[in-house]
C-alpha cells in the first residue's frame, strides 16, 4: 500500500477518534452551565455553521500554498479548540470552542485533496475509501471512549482528544510530506473556480438530475444532526441516560451505519 495514503489515513482515523470523544457529552457539558434546548442545539450547529464558512477557505489555501501546511493550521486550530473546551468554565468557553474547530475543520476536504493528488484514476477510489473507513472506525471508538472517560468529568475526555490531536499534528510535522507539486499549484490557481455561493447551491437543487439527490443528502444531514444534538438529552430526560451509557449507544449506531454503508449497500 502507499505509504502517503496510510499515513493520511491513520491521520484522519485519529482525526476522527478525537472530534468523537466529545460528541455524546456536548448536551451534557451544555447542561452544567445551564444552557437550554435551544442554546445546545446553537453550540452542535455553531460548528457546522464555520465549518461551512471555513472550509471552502481551507482549500483554496491548499491549492495555493499546499496540502501540508492548511493540514498543520487545521489540525492545530482543532488542538486550540479541544484545550478551549477542556479548561471551559462557562457556556460561552463552549461556543468559542466549537467555533474556532468549526472554522479550521478542513481536514477531511483536504484529505480528499491530498489523495487525489497522490493516486491515478485505478487506486483513486481505494484511496477514498480508506477515509471512509478511517471516518466510520472513529466514529465507533470515540462515542464509547469519551462515553467512558467522561465518569471522570466532561473535561478529561476533552483533553484526551486535545492529546490526540497534538500527536496528530507532530505526525503531519514529521511524516507527512508534501504532495502538491509547485507545477500543479500554479495549474490549479489558474483554473476557473466553480461557484460555491448560496444562489448557485438554489440552482442546482432546482435540476432536475442533480437536485433530488441533493435534497435527498440534505434532509439526511437535517435528520441526522438534530439527531446527535436531540438524543443526548432525550436520553437523559426520558431514560435517565448518562454520558457513557449515551456514549455507548452511539457507538453501537456507528457499527450499523458502518455495516449497512460498507455491506448491505455495497
Amino acid at each position: 500500500m502507499n505509504k502517503r495514503l496510510l499515513n493520511v489515513g491513520l491521520i484522519v482515523l485519529v482525526d476522527m477518534l478525537g472530534f468523537a470523544l466529545i460528541v455524546p457529552l456536548l448536551a451534557f457539558y451544555a447542561d452544567v452551565f445551564g444552557a437550554t434546548e435551544l442554546q445546545t442545539g446553537l453550540l452542535v450547529s455553531s460548528y457546522a455553521f464555520m465549518q461551512m464558512i471555513g472550509a471552502p477557505i481551507l482549500g483554496r489555501i491548499s491549492d495555493r500554498f499546499g496540502r501540508r501546511p492548511v493540514f498543520l493550521i487545521s489540525i492545530f486550530g482543532t488542538l486550540v479548540g479541544f484545550l478551549i473546551l477542556g479548561f471551559a468554565d462557562s457556556l460561552w468557553m463552549l461556543f468559542v470552542s466549537r467555533i474556532l474547530s468549526g472554522l479550521t475543520a478542513g481536514n477531511i476536504s483536504v484529505a480528499q485533496a491530498y489523495i487525489a493528488d497522490v493516486t491515478d484514476e485505478k487506486n483513486r477510489a481505494r484511496g477514498m475509501g480508506m477515509i471512509g473507513a478511517a471516518f466510520g472506525i472513529g466514529f465507533i471508538l470515540g462515542p464509547a471512549i469519551g462515553g467512558t472517560l467522561s465518569v471522570y468529568g466532561f473535561d478529561v475526555p476533552a483533553f484526551v482528544a486535545a492529546a490526540l490531536t497534538f500527536v496528530n499534528l507532530i505526525a503531519i510535522f514529521l511524516w507527512l510530506p508534501e504532495s502538491l507539486t509547485e507545477e500543479r499549484r500554479a495549474e490549479l490557481m489558474n483554473l476557473k473556480r466553480p461557484d460555491v455561493s448560496i444562489n448557485a447551491l438554489f440552482t442546482a437543487l432546482q435540476r432536475p438530475l442533480v437536485g433530488p439527490l441533493l435534497w435527498t443528502r440534505l434532509g439526511f444531514a437535517i435528520a441526522f444532526n438534530a439527531f446527535q444534538t436531540v438524543f443526548p438529552l432525550y436520553a437523559l430526560k426520558k431514560f435517565g441516560l448518562d454520558a457513557q451509557q449515551t456514549g455507548y449507544i452511539l457507538a453501537y449506531i456507528g457499527i450499523v451505519l458502518v455495516i449497512m454503508q460498507g455491506g448491505a449497500i455495497g
